[in-house]
């Protein structure tokens, strides 16, 4: 299983988290960016409805698979 860990870090003279490298928007304060993080983890836990995806990757082939809806997640919060 996949693990999302959202970082909360200062960030554009506020507060934001962090995945992977990428910065949400900036809050004031801790305590919201913090808080929309755990609300934006919780999201991630919701089932969605299975579909046929194609990607390319990197060498340029493509390929075909069932992205399931139940294949959630898990996710933390952490700062």
């Amino acid at each position: 299983m996949i693990k999302i860990v959202y970082h909360i870090v200062e960030h554009d003279g506020g507060w934001a988290y962090n995945v992977n490298g990428v910065f949400s928007e900036t809050f004031p304060s801790h305590d919201l960016a913090r808080q929309a993080a755990e609300r934006v983890a919780r999201e991630q836990h919701v089932p969605g409805e299975s579909h046929a995806i194609s990607w390319e990757d990197s060498n340029g082939r493509w390929h075909e698979e069932l992205a399931v809806g139940t294949d959630r997640p898990d996710t933390d919060v952490q700062g």
